[in-house]
């Protein structure tokens, strides 16, 4: 990852936060984009571009956050959309508007972002877009319907991408995590042993690897990360 620019959606979460780490230890340039202020230190050395309070559903925005890593780097090597939400609600009963909150968080700030970065990524020799889908869109469970269909919209997304910039040299590629272990999915799963879930420091080492320059024979895969669950 020594010199390449790395874009970061939702840098500031804990899924996030580990890519980050994990790329800047292993020589990546960071542009670190986030709705949410920005921490006090973000954890990765001085030098990275913090692009906080970017609203991710605003294309304009999102536009304006991109032009700024191209006019700091020149180019985007690998754009990480890691940015999303997710709700636990059982349909009956629902608000009806957490299908289009949800579509928003995940998809639509996945598909904001791709777009405004395909041009800076364009004058990378090794272009790369990873998307964060999740294996609850395989087979969705109780509660997370509309969570999972977000999700499969994230998939779709990564599959059309991928067709649409094979000429460009760009692969487009997805991690379908199950339970990633997070110090919120621990309070709510306090009987559950958070050892067979995903470490986001193991996620991270597959999203970094799908970013390198290595992994230029994949393209439009969903890969599962689903640790022992």
């Amino acid at each position: 990852m020594a010199g390449r620019v790395i874009a970061i959606t939702g840098a500031f979460g804990i899924l996030g936060s580990a890519v980050a780490k994990a790329a800047a230890a292993q020589g990546a340039s960071l542009a670190l984009i986030d709705a949410a202020k920005a921490p006090l230190g973000v954890g990765v050395g001085e030098g990275a571009l913090v692009l906080a309070e970017t609203d991710l559903t605003d294309p304009v925005q999102v536009g304006a956050a991109m032009a700024a890593i191209g006019e700091r780097y020149g180019r985007i090597d690998a754009l990480l959309n890691i940015a999303g939400g997710f709700v636990w609600e059982k349909i009956e009963g629902q608000d009806p508007s957490r299908w289009a909150d949800l579509f928003r968080l995940n998809v639509v700030t996945a598909a904001n972002a791709s777009r405004a970065a395909i041009p800076h990524l364009r004058k990378s020799r090794h272009g790369r877009i990873v998307n964060v889908g999740s294996a609850a869109a395989l087979k969705a469970g109780a509660g997370m319907g509309a969570y999972s269909a977000a999700k499969a919209g994230v998939h779709a997304l990564t599959q059309a991408l991928a067709e649409e910039l094979k000429g460009d040299g760009i692969t487009v590629n997805a991690v379908l995590p199950s339970i990633i272990d997070t110090p919120a999915n621990r309070a709510d799963m306090p009987d559950t042993d958070p050892a067979v879930w995903v470490a986001p420091d193991d996620l991270a080492a597959v999203i970094l690897f799908l970013a390198s320059e290595a992994s230029t024979a994949v393209t439009g895969s969903l890969v599962p990360v689903t640790g022992r669950v």
